[in-house]
């Protein structure tokens, strides 16, 4: 964390915010080279980010639920978004669903604008990943590789133990696995990979994003079983490790099911055809 005057300026949001600049400016290009409209994508933004970021953190917060309402526990530190803790899946629902009611507002289908902005989505929470290096979080097993990373204690203004909001004393308390990296690069290999496939097989109505769905979710499929950080367990396995599991098989029986060619730039955005 960096400090503007008495401003803080955390490292976490700012990946998250470079992530959306970036996933804009991506969506925005397939979009319009879809047909759709550019300020569709923007007033999608601007329903998607405000209820993904609630819809992260009420995953977060329902998968990790003893972290904040316990005996010891302040239930006030789940509104506390900069300490971390987002859930994907839980971002990506809320956000789709919100884009799916603003978009039947306006009398669009949602499947090309889901197709041209699954790139970007994907390649943005790589970059968001990166927040989670600076709050030492989302890290794996302990390792001797050489690019392990070096988990340091860190305490806050009363030299207790505070893992994220706390300042680092120097002693490092374990080298791990950076899964958050892992997942990082993963991502941006999806994002090559849906492009290259969306151009390839000119694929549409929705079959891009169901695509995203399931490379997504077989990758964080893998890093779940590295990770060695707090989790909640259900039958033995990490939540995550369950709810990706349900979500890839999810996206391949939509892959599977979905049919029809990509649609036309009229029926991207039918609205000028009305007009008429």
């Amino acid at each position: 964390m960096w400090f503007i005057g008495p401003l803080p300026i955390r490292a976490y949001a700012l990946c998250i915010i470079t992530g959306v600049v970036v996933a804009l400016w991506l969506s925005t290009k397939r979009y319009v080279a879809r047909g759709g409209d550019a300020d569709v994508v923007m007033d999608a933004a601007v329903v998607a980010v405000p209820a993904g970021l609630i819809g992260g953190r009420l995953y977060h917060v329902a998968t990790d639920y003893d972290s904040y309402f316990c005996s010891t526990c302040n239930p006030v530190e789940a509104l506390y978004v900069w300490q971390g803790g987002l859930g994907i899946m839980g971002a990506v629902i809320l956000g789709v669903l919100a884009v799916w009611v603003m978009m039947r507002s306006k009398g669009l289908p949602i499947a090309p604008l889901a197709d041209a902005v699954a790139p970007g989505l994907v390649l943005a929470q790589a970059i968001g990943r990166f927040g989670n290096y600076f709050n030492q979080e989302l890290y794996g097993r302990p390792t001797d590789v050489p690019w392990g990373l070096e988990i340091y204690y860190r305490v806050n203004e009363a030299g207790e133990f505070a893992p994220v909001t706390g300042h680092s004393t120097g002693e490092i308390m374990s080298v791990v696995h950076p899964t958050f990296l892992y997942e990082a690069l993963w991502n941006v290999a999806v994002c090559v990979f849906l492009i290259w496939a969306d151009k390839k097989f000119q694929m549409g109505r929705g079959r891009v994003f169901g695509l995203y769905v399931a490379s997504y979710m077989l990758g964080r499929f893998m890093v779940e079983l590295m990770r060695d950080d707090a989790a909640t367990m259900v039958w033995g396995l990490r939540i995550n490790t369950i709810t990706s599991t349900v979500f890839f098989l999810l996206a391949v029986l939509f892959l599977v099911v979905r049919k029809g060619r990509r649609e036309t730039p009229a029926e991207v955005d039918p609205r000028p055809l009305k007009a008429n």
